[in-house]
C-alpha cells in the first residue's frame, strides 16, 4: 500500500509551539528535524498536512502559535509483517481481534500501516476504531477495540477500574522448586536499554498471579493473570522467577535489540488467551477466547 492510499487512517496532531517561524512548513521542519523539507513539501502536495477542519495546508500557509495541524505519518520502506490478524467478534460497540506475533497494536517507530489498528481500519472502513488496551508487539492474542465513540468511555472505565479479567498463557522453563499458584508483587522502573523494564526496591506497583497449566517435557505451560498492566510485566516477572518466556529477545538479557530485523522463526511464546468482563451497557457477562495457540 502506498502512502497515498492511507485514506482511512487517522492523522497525528501537532499544536504549533512558540517560535519565530514564518510558515507552518518552517515550523514542521524545525520540530521534526529528521524529516527533510522536500518530504514535507511532497506530503503537502498530496494533501497529507491539514488544518483542524481537514483542509490541506500549503507551503506558504502562515505560522501561528497554537495552530492545530494534522499530519499523516509515513515511513519509507516500512517492513511488511507476514502474518494476518483475525476478527474474533464485532458489534456496534466492540471489536475483538486476534493479533499475530510481531504486529504492533498502534503506529510506532517504523510501523504505521503494518499495525493492527491500521489493518483493521482499512479492513472494516471504521475510522473510529480505538484500542481499549494494548499488548506488546512480540505478544500474540486478543485485543479489544471500541467501535463507537459514544460508548467508548464506558468500556475504557473497565480498564481504569480493573474490572476486566485478562488471561495469558506462556511457555517457559520448569520451576519445580516453587509452590503454585505464585503471586508476584514487585516495583517496576525503567531499565537499560530504554526499551526494557526492571524490578526495583520500593512499594510494589505490579501484580501477577501465575499458575501451571501443563507440565511438558522441556517446558511448562503457565497461566498468567495480570492484576496491573505495566509494560513488559509478564515477561519481567517470569524472568525474575528464573523462567524467562521462551524466545524472549529482551529478558533476562537482550538478544535482539529494538529495531533489529525480526526472526520470525522465534516468536515469543506468550499469548493473550482470554478476556472476560461484565458489559457496562447491558450487565451481560462477555467472554472471548483467542483462536491462536503457542
Amino acid at each position: 500500500m502506498s502512502p497515498s492510499d492511507h485514506t482511512t487512517m487517522r492523522p497525528s496532531t501537532l499544536h504549533l509551539p512558540q517560535g519565530s517561524w514564518s510558515t507552518v512548513l518552517d515550523c514542521l521542519c524545525a520540530h521534526f528535524s529528521a524529516i527533510s523539507r522536500d518530504t514535507w513539501l511532497e506530503r503537502m502536495a498530496r494533501g497529507r498536512v491539514q488544518d483542524a477542519q481537514g483542509v490541506p495546508i500549503g507551503a506558504e500557509h502562515p505560522y501561528r502559535v497554537g495552530l492545530r495541524v494534522h499530519y499523516f505519518r509515513e515511513v519509507a520502506a516500512e517492513p511488511q509483517i507476514p502474518f494476518e490478524e483475525t476478527i474474533v467478534h464485532v458489534d456496534e460497540h466492540l471489536l475483538v481481534a486476534d493479533k499475530p506475533h510481531f504486529l504492533s497494536v498502534m503506529p510506532a517507530g517504523v510501523y504505521v500501516e503494518q499495525t493492527l489498528l491500521a489493518r483493521l481500519v482499512n479492513r472494516t472502513g471504521n475510522a473510529d476504531l480505538v484500542p481499549l488496551h494494548r499488548i506488546d508487539r512480540h505478544t500474540a492474542g486478543l485485543v479489544l477495540f471500541s467501535t463507537n465513540p459514544q460508548t467508548r468511555g464506558r468500556y475504557q472505565a473497565m480498564f481504569r477500574e480493573r474490572a476486566i479479567d485478562k488471561r495469558y498463557e506462556a511457555l517457559a522453563a520448569p520451576l519445580p522448586h516453587l509452590q503454585f499458584p505464585v503471586v508476584r508483587n514487585t516495583r517496576f522502573e525503567a531499565g537499560e536499554p530504554f526499551f526494557r523494564m526492571r524490578e526495583a526496591p520500593g512499594v510494589a506497583n505490579t501484580c501477577t498471579r501465575i499458575e501451571v497449566i501443563e507440565k511438558r517435557a522441556e517446558y511448562w505451560l503457565y497461566g498468567l493473570e495480570p492484576v496491573t498492566g505495566k509494560k513488559h510485566q509478564l515477561r519481567v516477572h517470569m524472568a525474575a522467577l528464573g523462567a524467562a518466556i521462551l524466545n524472549d529477545p529482551f529478558y533476562p538479557e537482550v538478544s535482539c535489540a529494538e529495531g533489529e530485523p525480526d526472526d520470525y522463526s522465534k516468536a515469543l511464546k506468550l499469548l493473550a488467551r482470554g478476556l472476560q468482563f461484565s458489559d457496562p451497557l447491558t450487565g451481560e457477562l462477555r467472554c472471548f477466547e483467542s483462536r491462536l495457540n503457542l
